[in-house]
């Protein structure tokens, strides 16, 4: 079953009570802490791109890498009429290639949440090539108690047209929590119906500190005050190592 694909066209639609500024003037905040010097940024996992324009129109040159390509059709569409519009590639975060290196990477909003645990050493070890060194690397994930606190959560999101209904199932020998879609959209004075499906992984901070050191990166940090943090969001942030 399809992960941000029929959801993508209705993404921002759905989620408009997001603080993306709140994130942005944040990561600015991480800048400005460690010598300011930060002017290509990669956006991991960007979605619709709307933080990714957002940190465009503040004057960073973006990098917008994301697996959907529904997702990135949007994001496209939004940086239309950018002055230096970002670069958006469609790839898998654990095989991320880039074409140089880039001064900071950030990850938004769940993202590192959809990594599985066996593939977060391949993907640090692309963060740690394709971030310069003393570039920095700031991510947010969901807590493990908020994720499990999930279990058995049913929520509804009704807009004119369009209606998701998603339930929240935990795995717990598996390490994840699996969130059932179903996506309802006025059409023609029908109701089209769609299904996504979609995995969080549990991951616990050691175990991201110890993927990140072996990767050489430094002074890794949980950070209390991020957006969202009410929500059960941690955020983390590191030194790529010299």
């Amino acid at each position: 079953m399809s992960c941000y694909g029929p959801l993508a066209q209705w993404y921002d639609q759905l989620t408009g009570d997001v603080p993306y500024g709140d994130f942005a003037d944040f990561y600015e905040r991480e800048f400005a802490k460690h010598d300011g010097k930060f002017h290509l940024i990669l956006d991991l996992c960007c979605g619709t791109g709307t933080l990714t324009r957002m940190m465009a129109q503040r004057g960073y040159e973006m990098i917008g890498v994301d697996a959907s390509v529904e997702m990135l059709m949007q994001a496209g569409e939004k940086s239309e009429g950018l002055e230096t519009p970002p670069l958006y590639l469609c790839q898998d975060a654990s095989e991320l290639d880039l074409y140089g290196t880039v001064d900071a990477a950030y990850c938004s909003l769940d993202g590192m949440n959809y990594i599985p645990p066996e593939d977060m050493p391949a993907l640090m070890n692309k963060l740690r090539l394709f971030i310069r060194p003393g570039g920095l690397f700031i991510f947010d994930l969901r807590s493990p108690a908020w994720l499990r606190s999930m279990d058995g959560q049913i929520y509804v999101d009704e807009q004119d047209d369009v209606l998701c209904l998603w339930r929240a199932d935990l795995v717990e020998d598996e390490g994840l929590i699996v969130y059932g879609m179903d996506i309802f959209s006025a059409e023609n004075g029908l109701w089209r119906r769609e299904r996504e499906e979609h995995e969080e992984f549990i991951h616990e901070f050691e175990f991201l500190k110890a993927a990140m050191e072996k990767e050489g990166f430094r002074d890794i940090k949980l950070c209390p005050d991020g957006p969202q943090t009410g929500l059960g969001r941690q955020f983390i942030t590191a030194i790529r190592g010299e």
